[in-house]
């Protein structure tokens, strides 16, 4: 009886063996302290910006700034690395409001508070100065469906225009392993040849005006954002948790399908064959919109099952070899406002085009760009109403 009253043995952390253990990382199953925790994981993210090379010192760098989780710990992260290792780095908050009532408004709240919180000068550009149009005004327009292609197209040109106007010579993204696993899986399933033979990338856009890069490559989400704690499995912890880091934590309100669930799981049905997934895969047939989520649900049950497999799915991405007789798409500068671009226009160009004449849908879908045709259709449609927007400009590089 004695023994059932006595206190169980507290467990202690695999690393140091001197305090209590707080948390499991999901890389390795170890049970670890909040310590060690902290020294893991800033000290792998040192290293693999000191393997790639990613900073040399004296550079100008913005940190792309959402106020969600992974850009705040990206911000306090560098900014911490910055100081402890001397990287001699002048660093930037970068902010885009795309005008999502609700969404943007509230994180930049955020953000702003991350500017006095972290000492870090914060530039925030907006979709209504840049293209005369907010998302809450395109999803008005176009409809539920089809807004996340605006959005996704404006944002990335909107990175680049703010990094130009702080001219900084680096910009930097909280894209995480989970992130990267996912787009390599979604490639695939798209046959995107072009965006899979980069996607795992640590640095991208190098033979372009500001290269982007992601410290966070091989850091997993669960790292940054949740964990079940060893102390008390119903409460969960985070770095950003532990580190009482404020950022705002609310999903976009406009997203749409990106694909459907049948082709992911046709994929998943043929490489991996035990009876198990070949369950799970042939129940997912019948999810009529499957969002992106889709996909990231699968990894996570694929971390569940393996906790490597997220970094596998990379290193599968990384180990892709394009045959030298497939034809690449050409990058080339926009004959309207000089950003990169395949076609003659941007899709930025072609997306804003449509509408502010009144045809929203003119650069959607299997449109390569705004050809003699197009322009015809825009110029003679008198009976449509014209919307008037900026063009998109010119980035001044």
């Amino acid at each position: 009886m004695e023994g059932n009253h006595k206190k169980a043995r507290v467990r202690l952390c695999y690393l140091c063996n001197q305090r209590r253990a707080a948390l499991k990382r999901p890389k390795t199953l170890e049970q670890i302290c909040r310590e060690c925790f902290y020294e893991l994981f800033e000290e792998e993210i040192h290293q693999v910006i000191v393997k790639n090379e990613l900073f040399k010192p004296g550079e100008r760098i913005a940190i792309g700034a959402s106020g969600g989780k992974d850009s705040t710990v990206l911000a306090y992260v560098l900014s911490e690395l910055n100081r402890r290792h001397n990287y001699g780095l002048d660093l930037f908050l970068l902010s885009v409001d795309e005008g999502i009532t609700g969404y943007r408004d509230d994180s930049l709240e955020t953000v702003k508070r991350n500017e006095l919180q972290y000492g870090l000068p914060l530039k925030i550009v907006s979709y209504k100065d840049l293209y005369g149009w907010t998302m809450d005004e395109i999803v008005k327009t176009i409809g539920l469906k089809n807004n996340c292609t605006f959005c996704g197209v404006f944002r990335r040109q909107a990175l680049d225009r703010g990094a130009a106007l702080l001219k900084v010579d680096k910009v930097v993204t909280g894209h995480n392993a989970d992130d990267i696993a996912e787009t390599v899986l979604l490639n695939i399933l798209r046959g995107d040849i072009a965006r899979l033979s980069r996607c795992t990338s640590i640095t991208t856009g190098e033979d372009g005006p500001i290269p982007r890069c992601k410290p966070f490559k091989y850091t997993y989400e669960k790292e940054i954002v949740i964990y079940p704690s060893v102390e008390n499995l119903n409460k969960m912890v985070t770095y950003a948790y532990f580190k009482r880091l404020d950022y705002f934590s609310t999903e976009c309100t406009t997203l749409s399908p990106l694909f459907h669930g049948y082709s992911l799981v046709l994929f998943c049905y043929f490489i991996f064959p035990s009876c198990l997934l070949r369950d799970y895969f042939v129940a997912g047939i019948y999810s009529p919109n499957a969002y992106r989520g889709f996909a990231r649900e699968f990894i996570k049950d694929l971390e569940r099952m393996r906790p490597r497999a997220i970094l596998d799915i990379i290193k599968s991405g990384e180990d892709f070899r394009i045959s030298t007789s497939t034809k690449m798409p050409e990058q080339g500068i926009c004959e309207r406002c000089g950003y990169i671009s395949s076609q003659k226009w941007c899709k930025a160009c072609v997306l804003l085009e449509g509408l502010n004449k009144g045809l929203p849908k003119l650069g959607i879908g299997r449109s390569r760009g705004l050809d003699n045709n197009h322009r015809k259709d825009v110029k003679q449609s008198n009976g449509t109403k014209n919307i008037e927007g900026k063009q998109c400009g010119s980035l001044d590089f």
